[in-house]
């Protein structure tokens, strides 16, 4: 195969589907490289000490998406040999374990692929106009969950067994 067949090229895609990790990097193959290197990001279940149900993204779109090409030409510049670059970005509701991010970088050797891929996403996070939310949920000592998404406190109904003296249970005024 003749190498000027297998241009470098950008993969950059922002959705609201789930992520696969397997079409990233199946982007960035190519005959001339021994290393593809990948970075994904996925939803963890806390953040500073509180529980998180989901993370939701939002982006301006177009800027993103410049940003993300600048990324990549700045990549091109630092790491010349550099093959292929993807970079999928997850917006919306993301579940916990799901990925929000997959970075993938083909280059001839490993060095220049993970040094890329390191690269890419602290300028992405520092840079792009990508913004993350976490739901949070915590139980203050009032029995008030805090639902960090709606910035406000909801009392809900817990049902727990509990050992009473009297004649019947009772339930909580709401």
């Amino acid at each position: 195969m003749d190498e000027s067949k297998d241009v470098p090229k950008d993969f950059i895609k922002l959705k609201s589907e789930k992520l696969s990790v397997d079409e990233v990097s199946e982007l960035v193959i190519s005959p001339y490289c021994g290393a593809v290197s990948l970075f994904i990001g996925t939803t963890r279940n806390n953040f500073e000490g509180k529980k998180v149900v989901h993370l939701e993204y939002e982006a301006y779109t177009s800027m993103a998406e410049t940003e993300i090409k600048k990324i990549c030409r700045d990549v091109r510049q630092k790491w010349p040999s550099v093959k292929h670059i993807a970079v999928h970005h997850r917006l919306g509701l993301v579940p916990i374990t799901e990925a929000s991010v997959i970075i993938a970088v083909s280059s001839p050797h490993r060095a220049e692929s993970l040094e890329a891929t390191r690269y890419c996403i602290n300028t992405l996070k520092a840079s792009v106009p990508i913004w993350k939310k976490e739901l949070e949920i915590s139980l203050n000592t009032n029995g008030l969950f805090r639902d960090s998404s709606q910035k406000k406190e909801v009392q809900i109904l817990i049902f727990f067994k509990k050992a009473r003296r009297g004649s019947g249970s009772e339930f909580p005024k709401i």
